[in-house]
């Protein structure tokens, strides 16, 4: 080993080339170059102002208003005035007519004349005549037939019924007041339409329509 590393030619040693070292001082040149101008470009920056702040004192408030007192001034429109005395003006229930020369001239009369008040006259109200009507059948034709069936079984009715009678005096409707049993109804309308008949009812003489309530029993004889 010792004698192989002993035969082994020496490296040279390597020289530094021209062109490259020109290159580096070129490029060290131009970048100082850039540095100086944008140094020579760059402004110095100012610093702001410093804020400057005012103190605003509060004004005091203003002392308060004296109260003012004011006293109302009447107003003729809303005061009400004190009210004159009237004399009572006397009508007498016998008005006074002055007689003697000079008596219808009221505007001369002197301190002895009196007014004369003339009576207003009140209107007469009319009140009509009425009359109501009045049976006129005779005492045989009163009677309705008795129900054949009620007969059967003996039974017995008190009707109320309510009549309505025209001008002519004649039973134009027959109508149950409450309750009514149908034969015995049926049978009373059959025979008042028939056979009753009234005098009619009157205002002032006149006949008019008008109706009445009668109370009509169904008893057996015996």
């Amino acid at each position: 080993m010792l004698a192989y590393a002993a035969n082994r030619p020496a490296i040279a040693a390597r020289r530094p080339a021209p062109n490259a070292m020109l290159a580096i001082i070129g490029l060290h040149v131009a970048a100082l170059a850039v540095l100086m101008s944008a140094k020579m470009e760059f402004q110095p920056r100012t610093p702001d102002p410093p804020i400057k702040i005012d103190f605003i004192h509060p004004q005091k408030p203003p002392p308060p208003n004296p109260i003012q007192t004011t006293v109302p001034q009447p107003n003729p429109l809303t005061t009400p005035q004190p009210r004159q005395p009237i004399n009572p003006v006397r009508l007498d229930p016998d008005p006074i007519v002055p007689t003697g020369p000079g008596a219808g001239d009221l505007g001369q009369l002197g301190g002895g004349g009196a007014v004369v008040i003339p009576e207003i006259p009140r209107p007469i109200l009319h009140n009509p005549v009425k009359l109501g009507p009045r049976l006129a059948t005779p005492d045989s034709e009163l009677k309705p037939p008795y129900p054949s069936s009620k007969l059967l079984t003996e039974e017995e009715a008190v009707l109320q019924l309510k009549l309505t009678i025209d001008q002519n005096g004649r039973v134009v409707a027959v109508d149950p007041v409450g309750r009514a049993d149908p034969a015995f109804l049926a049978s009373a309308r059959r025979h008042l339409l028939a056979h009753w008949r009234y005098k009619p009812a009157s205002e002032d003489g006149r006949p008019v329509t008008s109706s009445t309530i009668i109370t009509l029993r169904f008893e057996l004889d015996g």
